[in-house]
């Protein structure tokens, strides 16, 4: 099978590139592969009575298949370029932005009208934060809910199928350079295409490793983020959400000066498992529908290490940690804030008599037996400063889940196109370490569909 454009990967990235070749460019021939299921068929098998841990599906659901990793995410587009990742360093601040917010007017035609975006900018709470050593990025944030997220989604593929070859549950294991352009290979076959867009994620990290090796494309270690999610009662934050919706907050720590972060903050939403290359990890969901809020806000807290000779791996480092965990907690922990400035383990007793009624069933255990010394000083420090700004942050039964891991992918050497060093071969989203976020990486496939048309 011959084609104009073969994308792998179904993530944002893979998505808005398709969208944009298709919506301008009509008789382009393009196929996107994807190793997980139809947005449809992705259903994750626990549910928490029957099957209650990850049982290792061959194509996880909540990280795999169309809509990537954020299919099931609580949908924020932040459109910012203060964090969500480095595309402005390749294509300016002003571009990126303007790709941003072109993604979030897709977003709207196709499902998403009537949500609310929310911004920091102009807000009372920068002063605030700043007098409490702590400091508030600015962006302005498009919160779709799990919920709406799922429309777009579904809605994007309605339009997409009639004009894109998906291939689904058809991983590709191959990428060869050609004459004429790129021969890819999956399930014993052979598809050829004048130009390819690589777009895996963060489920791809490894497979993204091995095909740069096999075409000597130049990479170089990322970062990693390692920490818990906090789970409070709402009303806690409220004053911080109600007007803010997702705020990322930087501290800067006394002890080692490192820095901690708050991440994907779900007013009133509840905290799920994460599955990375068989390791279970924790997030946090949030819907728009009303009905479906609980009575809790979760945020995580996050300490990024990033490391040089003679170590590289960053996700090799972050990797163990969450496998001590699992191996401690045959999953995801959970401990009283109490407990841990105590030095002693939570049991299911005192997290049950507690204020804050959990949403994950996780194993009640010690974080101070799996988080190094150094990160969670860190995140101890850091609940103490978020307290000072909303005053019960700090209290004994707030929740801790852990761990909390955010992967990076290697750095793939790309251009200011995002093209690598063979000549059509685009390598986008967050499996290129380019981009950390929904806006970022769908950003990225416009970007690069565009530089693509131009010829």
């Amino acid at each position: 099978m011959k084609y104009d454009v073969i994308i792998i990967g179904a993530g944002p990235g893979g998505i808005y590139a398709a969208y944009e070749l298709t919506k301008k460019n009509e008789k382009l021939k393009i196929a996107v592969f994807e190793a997980g299921h139809p947005l449809e068929k992705r259903k994750c098998p626990i549910d928490g009575e029957k099957i209650k841990s990850c049982i290792s599906c061959p194509s996880c659901s909540i990280m795999s298949g169309f809509g990537g990793a954020g299919a099931f995410s609580d949908g924020k587009y932040n459109i910012t370029n203060d964090f969500g990742g480095t595309l402005y360093q390749y294509i300016g601040k002003e571009k990126a932005t303007e790709l941003m917010q072109y993604v979030d007017e897709i977003n709207m035609q196709f499902g998403g009208e009537g949500t609310r975006i929310y911004s920091t900018a102009g807000t009372k709470f920068s002063k605030i934060c700043m007098q409490n050593k702590l400091k508030l990025l600015n962006a302005s944030v498009r919160h779709l809910g799990t919920d709406i997220n799922y429309v777009v989604l579904e809605n994007l593929y309605g339009s997409l199928k009639e004009s894109v070859d998906f291939y689904f549950d058809w991983p590709i294991e191959h990428i060869i350079k050609t004459e004429k352009g790129y021969l890819v290979s999956g399930k014993e076959q052979q598809f050829e295409a004048k130009q390819c867009i690589v777009s895996v994620g963060r489920i791809g990290s490894k497979w993204m490793e091995k095909i740069c090796e096999e075409m000597e494309i130049p990479t170089k270690s990322n970062r990693v983020d390692i920490g818990v999610r906090v789970e409070l009662p709402a009303v806690i934050f409220s004053h911080l959400t109600d007007e803010l919706y997702e705020s990322k907050i930087v501290y800067r720590t006394e002890k080692f000066e490192d820095c901690v972060r708050t991440f994907c903050m779900n007013p009133n939403g509840a905290v799920v498992n994460e599955n990375t290359n068989g390791i279970v990890t924790v997030n946090g969901h949030s819907y728009e529908d009303p009905k479906k809020h609980t009575e809790n806000t979760n945020f995580a807290l996050l300490v990024a290490k990033h490391f040089s000779e003679p170590f590289k791996d960053s996700n090799g480092y972050g990797e163990s940690i969450a496998r001590l965990s699992n191996m401690l907690g045959g999953g995801v922990i959970v401990q009283r804030f109490g407990d841990l400035v105590r030095g002693r383990r939570s049991n299911a007793t005192r997290i049950l008599e507690g204020m804050v009624r959990p949403t994950l069933a996780a194993t009640p255990g010690d974080l101070s037996l799996v988080l190094p010394k150094r990160i969670l000083d860190g995140i101890i420090e850091m609940i103490y400063a978020l307290d000072k700004i909303a005053p019960g942050t700090a209290n004994d039964d707030t929740l801790l889940y852990g761990v909390e891991v955010k992967f990076y992918n290697m750095e793939v050497e790309v251009n200011e196109n995002l093209e690598s060093r063979h000549k059509g071969l685009y390598i986008i989203g967050d499996g290129s370490g380019v981009t950390h976020s929904l806006s970022h990486a769908s950003a990225s496939g416009v970007h690069v569909a565009r530089k693509i048309l131009e010829g």
